[in-house]
């Protein structure tokens, strides 16, 4: 699995964060999304896609 994500998209509303904070955190200054792994293991698979899933901005995307 791939993450990527775009920082223009993102709102800020850390749903992510929430659904799987060992792969995204968030900036300090403005809340927008931070991806800490690129690749996570698979134990991480079901919540990146969840987090992708409830992304209010469509800001994540996977790749298999």
């Amino acid at each position: 699995m791939r993450v990527t994500v775009d920082e223009d998209k993102c709102c800020g509303a850390g749903s992510c964060v929430l659904v799987a904070p060992e792969v995204f955190d968030q900036r300090d200054d403005d809340g927008i999304v931070v991806l800490l792994n690129a690749e996570p293991g698979e134990d991480q698979h079901a919540a990146v896609r969840e987090a992708a899933v409830v992304c209010p901005g469509a800001a994540i995307e996977v790749s298999e």
